[in-house]
């Protein structure tokens, strides 16, 4: 079993090129999260990074969206907090007893951030026109962890209902799926 240290480095190797591929020309655009555009949708990755790395070193999270998230520099200061996330999820027992105020095992908190950075990653590609490809380890992990969360996760309306899948859909596509999403999802044609 990998180290959620290690599947976030990965994830976080796959989502970097995006974070630095969206051009300020597509923040506006539509992502397939509904409720977000490209600029809300990053603003949140952001967050939640954040939010993540306090939880793995077990500290409060802070609330809302970060001020900063998609001003100035925020593509390189995305990875910095990925470096950072990564960190406090390598450091000694960050994935031992529990995490968070509702006192999740750590390792389905490390999950949960995992997974947020790679649909979320998967949704600013396609709503920017790049290219994405999760790392397989990530993938593999991925698929029975949100499968685990995903009725507690529809319930909190995090996941949608999951999108039906043609047979020989790919690993990745599944998991898409799994979390309410269209693997084949395209923005708006103008």
């Amino acid at each position: 079993m990998k180290k959620i240290s290690e599947l976030l480095d990965a994830a976080a190797g796959s989502a970097l090129p995006v974070i630095r591929g969206i051009d300020d020309s597509r923040l506006d655009d539509p992502t397939p999260c509904a409720e977000y555009d490209v600029r809300a949708l990053a603003g949140h990755l952001v967050q939640v990074v954040v939010n993540f790395t306090a939880l793995g070193a077990r500290h409060d999270t802070e609330s809302g969206a970060a001020a900063d998230a998609v001003t100035g520099d925020w593509r390189e200061r995305f990875g910095e907090k990925t470096d950072a996330l990564v960190a406090a999820w390598a450091a000694p027992g960050a994935e031992e007893g529990t995490a968070g105020a509702r006192g999740f095992p750590a390792r389905t908190v490390g999950h949960m951030v995992l997974g947020d950075l790679t649909v979320h990653a998967w949704d600013l590609a396609r709503a920017t026109g790049q290219d994405f490809e999760p790392d397989a380890a990530v993938v593999d992990e991925l698929g029975p962890a949100l499968e685990g969360m995903a009725p507690k996760a529809r319930e909190a309306k995090v996941f949608g209902e999951p999108f039906p899948v043609r047979d020989g859909a790919s690993p990745f596509a599944r998991v898409l799926a799994l979390t309410g999403r269209d693997p084949d999802w395209q923005p708006p044609r103008v």
